[in-house]
């Protein structure tokens, strides 16, 4: 019976460890910019309106920064100046080097309205005010300028207030209640976004080579710890997509695997790696034709 017991128990912390090392198991994280979240409705538009300082539209961005960032799957990069972004686009040829992320985000608040209902009785009263919100996102490859996901959603968010005999709470419009209608719609859409995300194959880039190191973008802030090792890929041929007509970037080709040996830098814009070849033979004169990702 004890060594039924010995064993039941052995197994059970077994199966704790593995748990947990699953849940504090890190992933590496994305670089994402959240470019443009933009008011669409008539909603708080005056004469004097300047959509480049829309408060709706920063409002949103704000609350989708936040639950990003509470994911911890990713690094974001904040870029509201939205023409730069489509102009480094149109003139990088679709890589990721000028605007620093591998994904963008471009928002905007498609509907939104107020209302307040009420009821009257004998000797009661209630009025609720509802405001109701609705977000449409999409989420753009960075490194190819295709829409890998796109989605909307819709939000609510009231408050009531009661009166009995004359007795009870009035109050004025709540203001917070846009900002949950707002959350409630962008937090529709969060999984998916993140799902989308880290589906995708995580890329960093050979940045230098010098006297038998080379340097990888990224470092600590994404997860890279001294020790890991990371596949090497020569980028595969662009072709147009007569369909769409947009140039596709075809697989890319397994030609090495390299390891970290030391991180640098100490913020996420001068992070870099330093790592050793030791797989594959590279062209170090064009190092920009290849990318590093996740051993499969």
């Amino acid at each position: 019976m004890k060594k039924i017991l010995f064993v039941s128990v052995s197994l059970l912390f077994s199966f704790m460890a593995l748990s947990f090392g699953q849940v504090g198991e890190k992933s590496l994280k994305r670089k994402v910019a959240i470019g443009r979240f933009s008011n669409e409705t008539q909603y708080a538009k005056s004469v004097f309106y300047d959509k480049d300082n829309d408060p709706m539209g920063k409002q949103a961005s704000d609350i989708l920064s936040t639950r990003l960032a509470a994911s911890e799957k990713f690094l974001l990069i904040e870029r509201q100046d939205y023409d730069k972004i489509v102009s480094e686009l149109n003139t990088s040829g679709g890589i990721s080097d000028n605007i620093g992320a591998d994904y963008l985000i471009i928002g905007s608040i498609t509907e939104y309205g107020r209302k307040t209902v009420g009821t009257q009785k004998v000797f009661s009263s209630s009025k609720e005010q509802v405001v109701e919100a609705g977000v449409s996102i999409r989420l753009v490859d960075v490194s190819t300028g295709m829409i890998v996901y796109s989605g909307e959603a819709k939000g609510d968010a009231s408050a009531e207030d009661k009166r009995v005999m004359g007795l009870g709470s009035t109050a004025d419009f709540d203001a917070t209640l846009s900002d949950k209608a707002i959350s409630a719609a962008i937090s529709k859409l969060v999984e998916n976004i993140i799902n989308k995300c880290m589906d995708s194959t995580w890329k960093a880039y050979l940045l230098s080579f010098d006297e038998g190191v080379y340097f990888v973008s990224g470092g600590a802030s994404q997860g890279i710890t001294a020790g890991n090792e990371f596949t090497i890929l020569e980028r595969g041929k662009k072709v147009k997509n007569p369909q769409t007509g947009m140039m596709v970037e075809l697989p890319g080709k397994n030609v090495g695997k390299i390891r970290i040996d030391q991180l640098l830098g100490s913020t996420i814009a001068d992070e870099l790696s330093m790592a050793t070849l030791i797989e594959g033979v590279l062209d170090n004169e064009n190092l920009d034709k290849y990318y590093i990702t996740e051993i499969k």
